[in-house]
């Protein structure tokens, strides 16, 4: 009985045939590998041997140099100028002025001087006397002491009068001395008239010549009460007491 084909082809390979294939296939890849050689090396012969090892110089690419361009420069913009109705004008330029004619500077006022007509502000006796130096019996106080003025005797509500022209610069109701009128004669020198009665007939501000009246003889001052009715008048030259004698008529 025939066999199949399938084996046959078995009992070939297992004999001869496994050979002839494998010397068919070395041959296939030695003639494709001479072929694929050959086609390598187009310049030699191909009957002709090759000695040694195919060498393939691979030339770099040149690369170009850049051309350095100079970087434009943006285009300059113009700033819009605003609106006219909002410039600012420039301010005018002033016209020099002459300067003003240095005017003379007034001369000083001088001072007021000191009137040089005096009078008594009331007549009558002179009970206690100007004393600064020596020390006077105070019958009030009960003491020795000084007298900076003068205690001139007169009857009560006697106008007492100004000794001289000035200004009426204070009324006090002093706690020793009683109602007192201060009297600015000018040049330094002033006057005072304590003993007065409550109510003076000058006040603050008053101008007042000599002879004027300034008030009446009282009994305010605590300090004198031991005295009959009297006026105590004193002057005084720059803050320091002086002797009214030197300056009444």
């Amino acid at each position: 009985m025939k066999k199949p084909f399938s084996e046959r082809f078995g009992d070939f390979m297992a004999g001869k045939g496994f050979y002839i294939v494998l010397f068919l296939c070395v041959a296939a890849i030695g003639i494709s590998g001479y072929y694929l050689f050959a086609s390598l090396t187009p310049d030699q012969d191909p009957g002709v041997a090759v000695a040694g090892p195919a060498e393939v110089t691979v030339t770099p690419a040149v690369k170009p140099t850049p051309v350095l361009r100079p970087t434009p420069e943006p285009p300059a913009t113009a700033s819009p100028l605003p609106p006219a109705s909002s410039r600012t004008p420039a301010a005018p330029s002033p016209t020099p002025t002459a300067a003003p004619a240095a005017e003379p500077t007034p001369a000083p006022t001088p001072p007021p001087t000191a009137p040089t007509v005096f009078t008594w502000p009331v007549r009558g006796e002179t009970l206690t006397g100007y004393s600064v130096e020596v020390l006077a019996y105070d019958a009030t106080m009960g003491d020795w002491r000084a007298h900076q003025g003068l205690d001139i005797a007169a009857s009560a509500g006697e106008q007492v009068l100004a000794a001289a022209a000035g200004t009426v610069i204070d009324v006090v109701q002093d706690d020793l001395m009683g109602t007192t009128v201060y009297v600015d004669h000018g040049g330094g020198l002033t006057s005072t008239y304590s003993n007065l009665a409550s109510v003076p007939a000058v006040e603050a501000g008053d101008t007042v010549a000599a002879g004027d009246v300034l008030g009446g003889v009282g009994s305010t001052a605590i300090a004198e009460s031991a005295l009959p009715a009297h006026l105590h008048f004193a002057m005084f030259q720059e803050g320091s007491p002086v002797d009214p004698m030197e300056y009444l008529p």
